[in-house]
């Protein structure tokens, strides 16, 4: 079994390759993009020395399968899926921020409210609220999107418009289609009797100047998920969430003493925890898809990889 860390390829009128945390998307004739979802995984703005078992897998397919089942909310960028591992799209110019809501007080949002802070991305948070505990209504707080390595920032909505991130009328857009996605999120999460607790959405502009929903939604990456069984019971008795998210790697890595911050050492990942985070992915698209996960051969994945995105290409 093979893992994907990092791709090299060169396909014809190949104009770039970036290479994200996660995914390598090669330019194609400033056409078209090919996004690869590897297997590295990233916390805390810093990707983790190993791979995780189908982790790319995992997210180009819920991501395909999410994106189909919104776009009439909002058009998104994917033409075809030639690869498990694979979505082809139009090439768009992303937004220089990422649109995140929250309905519930977790994760950085708590990490937040623990410290004290009652506002963020200048949006006001309620007094006596307990970790984990659902926002009257869900909350937009918007973030930078930070260039390869560098850290996304908080950023309120006065501030988007003064800095000329986004425009006036874009950002209102913007907005509508984030509240309109989680609130669609939200119902197929609940009939898989789940929770979706936060998530990210990313933006961009086609050559028509049309807004399309790019990168991925809904996944173990961009998303938190708790189950919907025992969640008020849990919240009563103060035990922490049954979750389904990468929030879970997050705690362990804070756990052993790894916030990304400066001098800290990521501990050793051993082959054992390796195994458990890739059953969490496995066991967050089961249940968010309701059918069973299918494990690609991986024997040799790169020039598989390579042969599908090469005869979209002949196609095309």
């Amino acid at each position: 079994m093979q893992t994907i860390n990092h791709t090299h390829f060169n396909f014809p009128k190949q104009k770039s390759v970036y290479r994200g945390k996660v995914r390598e998307v090669y330019n194609i004739d400033n056409t078209y993009l090919v996004m690869i979802a590897t297997d590295r995984l990233s916390a805390f703005d810093v990707v983790l020395p190993k791979q995780i078992p189908f982790k790319g897998q995992i997210l180009n397919q819920i991501a395909a399968k999410m994106m189909a089942k919104t776009k009439d909310i909002v058009p998104n960028w994917i033409i075809s899926i030639p690869d498990p591992n694979v979505a082809i799209g139009h090439l768009c110019e992303p937004f220089k921020v990422e649109m995140v809501i929250r309905g519930y007080l977790s994760g950085h949002a708590w990490r937040e409210y623990r410290a004290g802070k009652r506002f963020i991305c200048g949006v006001a948070m309620p007094d006596g609220m307990k970790e984990n505990d659902k926002f009257p209504i869900p909350i937009l707080t918007p973030t930078t999107k930070a260039d390869n390595g560098a850290h996304d920032e908080d950023i309120s909505r006065e501030n988007i418009l003064t800095q000329g991130l986004v425009s006036q009328n874009d950002y209102e857009d913007l907005e509508k289609y984030t509240v309109a996605l989680f609130k669609r999120g939200t119902e197929m999460a609940a009939k898989r009797g789940l929770i979706l607790v936060d998530t990210k959405y990313e933006f961009g502009k086609n050559k028509a100047g049309k807004i399309m929903l790019i990168d991925e939604i809904h996944t173990p990456d961009s998303s938190r998920y708790f189950y919907t069984d025992g969640y008020q019971e849990r919240q009563d008795r103060g035990e922490k969430q049954k979750q389904l998210s990468k929030e879970f790697v997050r705690e362990w890595l804070i756990e052993n003493g790894f916030q990304g911050l400066e001098g800290q050492q990521i501990p050793i990942m051993t082959d054992a925890k390796i195994q458990e985070i890739s059953e969490r992915y496995i066991e967050l698209y089961e249940n968010i898809l309701g059918e069973a996960f299918v494990k690609e051969d991986t024997s040799n994945v790169i020039q598989r990889i390579a042969a599908n995105i090469t005869d979209f290409l002949i196609k095309h």
